[in-house]
């Protein structure tokens, strides 16, 4: 078989590349679940080509937004690695784009990722109670918004007991009261409005809590992905 000369090589990684871009033009600001990025293709604009996946979100919690994700991948130079959420062009259905593999940094390669990273911070799976001291139950996911990568939402899992008749609530960012090591405290029934049992069809409904609720302009529409 004939090896393709190197201009033909050049105009196909071209051809690929335009392609690539022109499936990044699909990305609007939506709410998702957090776990949808779980192992994520992170592409690269310049090549086509895939050069890590996500393994975990490394999520701040003094203002759940998530910073960065760690990466994970044969082609990575550096162990641990990571993508910082400025970093990524943008979220396509093929994964999270960004320019080349010069994006994704080392540990110690900023400082305040490295804080971050030791600080081990886990949202899913903290035990979630009002400020009663009441249990309501422990996050298996959570709502976040493509744009910022700010979290929307808690989804918080009830007990055996209680996950009898429901299958868990929904917890605005607006009613977290405090996160500490142990625990997320929200405002309790009564002094909130309450938060409402998820059921499998309204589970798929999700609420922006900062959302107006009078029309907004087709410009600043927020779609809903899940």
């Amino acid at each position: 078989m004939r090896a393709m000369a190197p201009c033909q090589n050049d105009k196909q990684r071209q051809r690929e590349t335009t392609h690539l871009a022109s499936k990044v033009r699909y990305t609007v600001s939506m709410l998702v679940l957090g776990s949808r990025y779980d192992h994520t293709p992170v592409m690269g604009l310049q090549t086509g080509s895939r050069l890590a996946q996500t393994s975990r979100a490394l999520i701040d919690p003094r203002d759940l937004k998530i910073t960065a994700y760690e990466v994970e991948g044969p082609l990575l130079s550096e162990r641990p690695a990571f993508l910082r959420v400025a970093d990524i062009r943008e979220v396509s259905p093929i994964g999270m784009i960004i320019d080349s593999n010069d994006e994704l940094v080392g540990l110690d390669d900023v400082i305040s990722l490295k804080k971050l990273h030791d600080l081990d911070f886990h949202l899913v799976g903290m035990s979630v109670v009002d400020e009663d001291g009441r249990k309501l139950g422990k996050v298996e996911d959570y709502t976040l918004e493509t744009q910022g990568f700010v979290i929307q939402q808690l989804s918080v899992k009830r007990g055996i007991i209680r996950g009898i008749t429901d299958t868990g609530l929904l917890i605005g960012r607006g009613q977290i009261i405090e996160i500490n090591d142990r625990e997320i405290i929200v405002k309790a029934p009564g002094k909130r409005e309450k938060a409402k049992p998820v059921t499998e069809q309204s589970r798929r409904e999700y609420v922006n809590p900062f959302r107006n609720p009078s029309p907004q302009p087709d410009s600043t529409s927020l779609s809903v992905d899940y």
